[in-house]
């Protein structure tokens, strides 16, 4: 098991607990009390966590989830153009997936201006919006996460293996090069890991806030986007992303995108 992997067991470790001790992490995995106490290093410089005496705690603040009404209203303008650009990869008679989040939702009215597309969706407010819609709409099932107001967990694991889409659009509460997408809750990780894993290209969504933020649950490394869509994004991390292989599309107020 390599360090990144480490690290993201040992938030889970973490999760629901006050502490970890460095004697734990190294019984758990296996490795030296010297590893350990380097992991746990590397973590707090990060921000992951914080580092106490013979162990490590969660830095609760980092991994706090808004209320959904309230994301709706952060960065509003850089979601609607992050939108605008997004729709531009969809094509008449696509197979979609709508994630949850705010900036996926933005999406959603869009879509009338294409032609018999099929969108599957775990988020109960895309739902919502498309409750008109001319479109084919499946929901995911499972169970009703009210933070998100998604349908999370592996009740949704019945439906997503059955299919296949041409793009899966997605969201995320945080983003690196190094540690790849992240999310609060491991129902919502492994719901946002199957539905990228039945699409032929992943498209994350994403204001420029997002980046270096940090959560409990990883959904995916770098390696698994396709394309990242986002309003602002500096040349050095452009590189990195082109390193993975991954587009990074620059949305404007305009609705004109440029590629990196």
């Amino acid at each position: 098991m390599n360090r990144s992997d480490r690290e993201d067991d040992i938030l889970q470790l973490l999760s629901g607990r006050t502490s970890v001790g460095i004697a734990e992490i190294a019984t758990h995995f296996s490795v030296s009390e010297a590893t350990a106490r380097r992991d746990v290093q590397q973590m707090a410089g990060s921000g992951l966590v914080r580092r106490v005496r013979g162990g490590a705690t969660l830095r609760g603040i980092s991994r706090l989830e808004p209320l959904f009404r309230d994301k709706e209203d952060r960065a509003a303008r850089a979601k609607r153009a992050i939108a605008a650009s997004a729709s531009s990869l969809i094509r008449d008679g696509n197979t979609i997936y709508l994630d949850g989040g705010s900036t996926v939702l933005s999406l959603a009215p869009l879509l009338d201006t294409r032609r018999n597309l099929t969108i599957v969706t775990n988020s109960v407010m895309a739902a919502v919006k498309l409750l008109d819609t001319r479109h084919r709409l499946l929901l995911t099932g499972g169970e009703f996460r009210s933070l998100s107001r998604t349908l999370v967990g592996p009740l949704t694991e019945a439906l997503l293996e059955q299919l296949q889409f041409d793009i899966a659009f997605m969201g995320t509460m945080g983003f690196s090069v190094e540690r790849g997408m992240m999310t609060t809750d491991p129902n919502e990780a492994f719901t946002k890991a199957q539905a990228m894993s039945r699409a032929g290209t992943v498209a994350l969504l994403m204001d420029s806030s997002k980046f270096n933020a940090t959560a409990l649950a990883r959904t995916g490394t770098a390696s698994d986007i396709d394309i990242l869509i986002t309003e602002a994004a500096d040349d050095s991390l452009c590189q990195q992303l082109a390193e993975h292989h991954v587009l990074v599309q620059i949305a404007t107020s305009s609705n004109k995108s440029l590629s990196h």
